[in-house]
């Protein structure tokens, strides 16, 4: 599944580049991301120094040295490795509201190119959780996390108890993930499942946030066996046996 979704990621950011001169992208962070962006930084033939980065949420008041920050897995996991030079980080340990204002603008500037993002065990997109706010126009706003959220973390093993996970975060919002000109989404694991399939064979409701990406026109959902075990057929797309993609 990962290394499926790393192709097809190479090849947009690559005809991107062709198109343009250069690519401008979203990453997601977590534990669902870990091989498809160790697969992506291997992928030939994209120039990095052409590649500028955003990403979709950090904790507030986190430090960057602590292993559940997001700047620092971006930094370990597809920064480093790839050598790209324009990347805007969320520094979650200053004004959060003024980071999401001046972040937000940079990502105004330009077009986004493609967007990498996961789905949470609550459903939510980025960080925003149920009842997730579908109709802000801000790029980055400040939220609330909610409990199952901040539980999942706990579970993933970034923090050792809910206590310890900051109650809130930056995110970017839904509806400025819905501008990108495409988005790749990768969700493996049985503890996804019940997220998937309100997700895919649900309304679409703030209740399930990630089930906006049903209006969006170029959305591609990569799932594992585990995470598509609930859904209920496959006439909403095609699950792929092969690793060939």
């Amino acid at each position: 599944m990962s290394r499926a979704a790393a192709r097809h990621a190479s090849r947009t950011v690559r005809d991107a580049i062709a198109r343009r001169g250069h690519a401008r992208i979203v990453a997601a962070t977590g534990a669902s991301q870990f091989e498809f962006l160790a697969a992506l930084t291997k992928a030939p033939g994209i120039d990095w120094a052409r590649v500028e980065m955003f990403h979709l949420d950090e904790y507030v008041g986190l430090s960057i040295e602590h292993p559940a920050s997001f700047r620092k897995y971006l930094l370990d996991r597809l920064i480093e490795p790839t050598g790209m030079l324009r990347y805007h980080l969320l520094d979650g340990e200053r004004d959060a509201a003024l980071v999401a204002d001046r972040v937000g603008r940079e990502l105004a500037a330009g077009e986004i190119d493609v967007a990498f993002v996961g789905i949470g065990e609550n459903g939510h997109l980025a960080f925003n959780d149920p009842p997730a706010d579908f109709a802000s126009e801000r790029p980055y706003i400040v939220v609330t996390l909610d409990e199952a959220c901040r539980r999942q973390q706990v579970g993933e093993g970034w923090f050792r108890s809910v206590a310890e996970v900051p109650a809130q975060a930056i995110s970017m919002t839904v509806r400025q993930i819905l501008k990108s000109r495409e988005i790749i989404c990768v969700v493996p694991d049985a503890r996804k499942a019940d997220a998937v399939k309100a997700s895919v064979d649900g309304d679409v409701s703030p209740m399930a946030p990630a089930s906006i990406l049903q209006t969006h026109a170029n959305t591609t959902l990569y799932l594992d066996r585990d995470s598509a075990a609930l859904l209920a057929s496959a006439s909403r797309g095609e699950i792929l046996e092969s690793d060939e993609s």
